[in-house]
């Protein structure tokens, strides 16, 4: 994802980028990471549901990583490798829009600006900011990620939610704004 944003921002024609720039190859690099990385994250995701079922006394689906590939493509294709890849996208592009592009932009207004030289100090800064900028934006990404994800049907059978849009509709709706940074 740095690497991408890197080339992004260097095959730029424009010497100095601006920030909705800089944002905009942030999330697009990755977004990128994330498809390419997506198969590694299922694989985790899934067993590490797996160590709850051994923690219980019973059976893995799963004896490592490469025996998890082999089973994923043989029972779902190899397209399941990237199963729930939406989501992780979508997350990926906030949190590389936030850390990428704001740590690029502070740590060049605090050198140009002359808050300190390009050292340790001028790299703390802008990572504390570029942190700051990162949680913000994708804390609500992760709050529907986590509902998705644990949803459980309700009486009639129905999930809560439809799709990743319509929990944060429901969930701004029922609990307000502020329920997406919970």
């Amino acid at each position: 994802r740095i690497v991408t944003y890197e080339h992004l921002r260097n095959y730029s024609s424009t010497a100095s980028l601006s920030l909705s720039t800089k944002a905009l190859f942030g999330g697009l690099s990755g977004a990128f990471a994330q498809v390419v990385a997506s198969p590694a994250d299922l694989v985790k995701v899934r067993m590490q549901a797996d160590s709850r079922l051994a923690s219980q006394g019973l059976q893995p689906r799963y004896t490592g990583t490469i025996d998890a590939l082999n089973k994923i493509v043989q029972t779902e294709g190899f397209s399941g490798l990237w199963r729930g890849v939406f989501p992780n996208v979508q997350r990926a592009f906030l949190v590389n829009m936030g850390e990428l592009a704001c740590y690029d932009h502070a740590k060049r207004f605090i050198i140009s600006n002359r808050v300190c030289e390009d050292n340790t100090y001028a790299h703390t800064l802008a990572s504390i900011m570029s942190g700051l900028s990162a949680t913000t934006l994708s804390c609500p990404a992760d709050v529907v990620k986590t509902r998705m994800m644990n949803q459980v049907a309700g009486k009639e059978a129905k999930f809560v939610y439809r799709n990743s849009f319509d929990c944060l509709v429901k969930t701004v709706k029922l609990e307000g704004i502020m329920a997406l940074w919970k």
